[in-house]
């Protein structure tokens, strides 16, 4: 395997266990499941605060409905495949971000120690 697969890899490993974290904090937080209709409470700021935390919830979140929805309603394969696909790609993303984030901070302190 090729270095960038590797990194890709862990961006997507680590983008799906930041998202199952901040997904399962906010659980044991709220009471409640995180999901999209946190948006849904019109323009205030919880519905601000709430964008950064989706974003980075998101695949969870979409995993969590679409193995629902396949055992509840029996929604088709290539719905579920879609879904994965797209969790995925979006998981991707927010690792990538988070590695870059670790990354700016280490080099930060390692220069205020060293």
């Amino acid at each position: 395997m090729s270095p960038e697969s590797i990194q890709n890899f862990l961006a997507l490993s680590i983008g799906f266990a930041f998202a199952g974290l901040i997904a399962t904090g906010y659980q044991m937080w709220a009471q409640r499941p995180a999901s999209f209709r946190l948006l849904e409470q019109g323009a205030s700021a919880a519905s601000f605060a709430a964008v950064p935390f989706l974003v980075f919830a998101a695949p969870f979140i979409i995993m969590r409905n679409t193995v629902r929805g396949r055992i509840i309603e029996r929604r088709r394969f290539e719905f579920v495949m879609i879904a994965t696909i797209i969790a995925g790609l979006w998981s991707l993303m927010s690792g990538t971000i988070v590695v870059m984030t670790v990354e700016v901070v280490t080099s930060g302190l390692a220069r205020l120690i060293g």
